[in-house]
């Protein structure tokens, strides 16, 4: 089984794996390096989910390939970026909620605008702007720069905490949300 295949499986079980994994952004001769920490699984069957209504122009991202970047516009101002996961030809994506920052933070506070700590990436549309992803990177497939996934260990179930959705009206009873537990750039407990 190659690093990738787990891409490939529902968002549900993607949505957990991912955490731990970096992502890696070439940008401005520097390189910001990131630990995901927080993430949320959608997918079609999901009423909570963009995809639920069918593919549309806006969603055709998620319906696959797999390990393609879902970027989308909220609330007139913020950019969140997903991973697609599953099979091609079906609705589903990982929400990449937070992440800890490794390397680069000086270049993404001034992407934030001056903030720093854990307020600088404990958000989806605050880690966008820290990595400046836009809906340019819409369909970027996360194995090629400037923008990558770096697949790591997956890390032990007790480490990791399960919730419920956060900012969402419709589903709200799914438990698809995932966390590292005792991470400070978590975005709400």
């Amino acid at each position: 089984m190659g690093k990738w295949d787990f891409i490939s499986d529902s968002a549900e079980l993607a949505a957990p794996r991912l955490l731990g994994c970096y992502l890696i952004r070439d940008l401005d001769d520097q390189q910001l390096i990131g630990k995901i920490i927080e993430t949320e699984a959608y997918d079609q069957a999901d009423a909570a989910s963009h995809s639920y209504h069918g593919k549309t122009q806006r969603t055709a991202v998620m319906f696959g390939p797999p390990g393609h970047l879902y970027v989308y516009f909220t609330y007139g101002m913020h950019y969140c970026c997903n991973i697609v996961t599953g099979p091609e030809g079906y609705g589903a994506a990982v929400l990449i909620r937070a992440i800890e920052p490794l390397d680069g933070q000086e270049l993404m506070s001034q992407y934030r605008h001056g903030v720093t700590g854990v307020n600088l990436t404990n958000g989806p549309a605050k880690l966008c702007q820290a990595f400046n992803i836009d809906k340019a990177y819409n369909g970027h497939d996360l194995r090629q720069p400037p923008l990558k996934l770096l697949i790591k260990p997956a890390l032990p179930k007790l480490l990791i905490g399960q919730s419920k959705r956060i900012g969402i009206r419709q589903a709200t009873d799914k438990r698809w949300r995932f966390y590292v537990l005792n991470s400070p750039f978590v975005s709400k407990l």
